[in-house]
């Protein structure tokens, strides 16, 4: 039987360093800092801040490849403090280093935080909130908060690290060569999506790629021994990652000599575990779940400044610390982005075309043409899966953007969502390359949408396909794609009760109103084939959000254009598709695989002569951005009679038929049946629609 571990509760009695060195100061006055910020805020997690800190300095001042005066180098070192609760141990080593601003994407030459900045930690409108948020803070490569999010993210940064030198570099021309480095600790271990990502990682010989796992053994509820006891060492090394051990966080030399290690090894990520004892130097709280996530107090801060030997004045920065880090960090940092500069700058006429695909990636931009070679599709009853045009729209685009690179969860066959030509993105070992543009993220959703998330931090643009009852294994990495405003593309496929045997666990019914309750998410659930086309063309041009696309399993007649109205109206959310030219006593309203059901009963409503309109509205986030004047062109306010169809939940449909109208949709889960037995059980007629349509118009 295991014994139980007992963690060290007391610092020890002599400081970080043998001798009182500009180096130990350093690390102190992270330390410092951290303890002060979260006490004067009253809020926040010291302790892991504190024990870190020789870790996070060292790393810094002596081995990461970032030039503090241009954050936006594109060469520079990827830091992810996934411990995002420990953020003054980022925001104080962005003060000490001196990193700019970034100011609508440029650098800027004021400082990206002040000690004033530190001071407001946590507070309103401030810019060192409670965990690190990216566009928000010059220096914070990704938002981190949720726990294992920011490793899958690095995972995903590894992976466009290897896409880009793949592509780009030449003889010669060492471009993307840079590192990606991670402070984990015992929460991201405890969370799955941090070991599909490491499983990933493993997997694709990611030697790009350094996770340093703080093993300070205290989570809030007390010591990790009364929940999490595996050998994480074993695990990681299982998974084919290369292990090292620090046995004390404070062995800064020992800690240099395990990154040389880091550096060398090439054909595997590297696992660095850390030793560490929580509030390192708090005489009463070092080692104790007290000092996880409530501040110090006064006194003990007091007496930890004491052993230090620091000055007991509130976010005091001694003399000489900032010039240490400019003449570390910063002069070689400058050097390297500058050798770099000038490197690209020879590239560019060495190589043309590839500097000029840089230089889009870099801003976001696309290139001229690139939806030139999205087809048209003709008219046909029987028509088409979404999922299987969006399949052929996508390879349209692909072929035209050659930095659209993507993957599903073990269900590329089904989403339709390969590359065609476009390789695997595997180690050679695999049978592929670095180059492929095709990413097989195994059964692993979560960490596929963190991954993707990472992906696009570093400007490439990625996508991840799966079912739509697995967005609910991406709820928080979309939720994350969304608040730090990238342009992360989701697809999802079986969208409905369109799944059909698969039954009530695979048919989604919530997920709509889950993906639209996200700010900032755009939701796309295409019609048609054309529809898919437009939704395409709508969503590839978006910079600072994200989408998602919901498709179907089944075919979709194909409309004919001539007689309604171009799919072009996808652009702007909901447009009419098809009118009687009256005011109409009944206003029809469908998305995807339901928009059949709309046009059919609309022409035998009109053949009776009822005045009836067809409203389609694939994405509701994009109809609200519209004018008024457009909203009430399309719903008319007077017109009360409305019947809205969509095979999910009836959350959220009342803003568009009104307390009065009707909904056609589901109110509980699906069933285990074949597609038309389905659709009859659950009223997805047109007699069922007709129906519905009289009654709101009174007739």
């Amino acid at each position: 039987m295991r014994s139980i571990h007992v963690q060290q509760n007391r610092a020890p009695e002599a400081g970080g360093a043998p001798a009182r060195d500009i180096d130990r100061t350093c690390i102190d006055t992270i330390r410092t800092l951290s303890m002060d910020a979260v006490q004067k805020a009253n809020s926040g997690h010291p302790g892991t801040a504190m024990a870190l800190a020789p870790v996070a300095y060292t790393l810094w001042q002596n081995a990461l490849s970032y030039d503090p005066a241009d954050p936006l180098w594109p060469a520079r070192d990827r830091f992810v403090l996934s411990v995002g609760h420990a953020s003054m141990l980022l925001y104080s080593l962005i003060h000490l280093s001196g990193i700019r601003d970034v100011v609508d994407g440029k650098v800027v030459g004021a400082p990206s935080l002040t000690i004033d900045d530190l001071k407001q930690f946590r507070q309103i409108g401030s810019k060192t909130p409670g965990h690190p948020e990216y566009h928000h803070t010059a220096g914070v490569e990704t938002t981190t908060g949720p726990l294992g999010q920011g490793c899958a993210n690095s995972v995903g940064m590894a992976i466009a690290q290897k896409w880009l030198a793949a592509r780009f570099d030449k003889p010669g021309f060492p471009l993307f060569d840079y590192h990606v480095y991670t402070l984990c600790g015992d929460g991201d271990m405890m969370e799955g999506v941090a070991s599909e990502a490491a499983s990933t990682a493993g997997h694709l010989k990611l030697g790009n790629l350094t996770w340093i796992y703080d093993s300070n053994r205290i989570s809030i509820e007390g010591s990790t021994d009364i929940a999490f006891t595996e050998d994480v060492a074993k695990r990681f090394d299982a998974y084919g990652w290369q292990v090292l051990v620090l046995k004390d966080a404070n062995d800064t030399a020992g800690f240099l000599k395990l990154l040389e290690q880091t550096k060398a090894e090439t054909t595997r990520p590297t696992f660095i575990l850390v030793h560490s004892v929580i509030a390192w130097g708090a005489p009463k709280k070092a080692g104790t779940a007290a000092a996880h996530g409530e501040p110090l107090g006064a006194d003990e801060i007091k007496a930890t400044k004491a052993f230090y030997g620091a000055s007991e004045q509130d976010f005091f920065v001694p003399e000489g610390v900032e010039k240490h880090f400019q003449d570390g960090l910063g002069a070689r940092g400058a050097a390297a982005s500058k050798k770099w500069k000038e490197l690209f700058s020879e590239y560019k006429k060495a190589y043309p075309d590839e500097a000029a695909e840089i230089e889009l990636i870099l801003a976001r931009k696309l290139p001229e043409g690139w939806d030139s070679d999205i087809p048209t599709y003709k008219t046909d009853a029987k028509g088409v899966a979404s999922r299987q045009s969006s399949g052929e729209v996508l390879n349209a685009v692909a072929a035209k953007l050659p930095w659209l690179i993507g993957g599903a969860a073990d269900l590329a066959p089904s989403t339709k969502t390969l590359i065609k030509d476009g390789g695997a993105f595997q180690p050679a070992e695999w049978n592929g390359s670095y180059a492929g543009r095709n990413l097989h993220f195994g059964v692993r959703e979560h960490a596929m949408g963190a991954i993707v998330n990472g992906i696009a931090l570093s400007g490439v643009r990625p996508y991840g396909a799966g079912f739509l009852i697995f967005s609910d294994y991406m709820k928080p990495p979309i939720r994350l794609a969304s608040l730090m405003g990238l342009p992360s593309i989701f697809v999802f496929t079986h969208d409905s009760i369109g799944v059909g045997e698969d039954g009530p666990t695979h048919q989604p019914i919530e997920q709509l109103v889950q993906l639209r309750a996200t700010p900032g998410v755009i939701v796309l659930r295409p019609g048609d084939a054309n529809e898919v086309a437009e939704a395409w063309r709508t969503l590839i041009p978006l910079t600072n959000r994200p989408a998602v696309l919901a498709l179907s399993r089944q075919n979709l007649p194909t409309l004919d254009r001539e007689k309604y109205a171009p799919a072009s109206g996808v652009q702007k959310g909901a447009y009419v598709l098809a009118d009687s030219g009256k005011t109409p006593a009944v206003i029809l309203i469908a998305t995807g695989s339901e928009l059949q059901l709309a046009v059919e009963a609309y022409e035998k409503l009109i053949a009776d002569g009822v005045a009836a309109r067809v409203v389609s509205m694939p994405s509701w986030e994009l109809f609200e951005e519209q004018p008024q004047s457009y909203r009430d062109e399309v719903l008319p306010p007077a017109v009360k009679g409305r019947v809205a169809i969509e095979a999910a939940s009836p959350i959220g449909w009342h803003r568009y038929v009104g307390d009065a109208g009707t909904f056609i949709g589901m109110n509980g889960f699906g069933a285990s049946a074949p597609l038309p037995e389905l659709l009859k059980k659950f009223g997805f007629t047109v007699d069922a629609v007709i129906a519905a349509a009289r009654k709101q118009a009174g007739l």
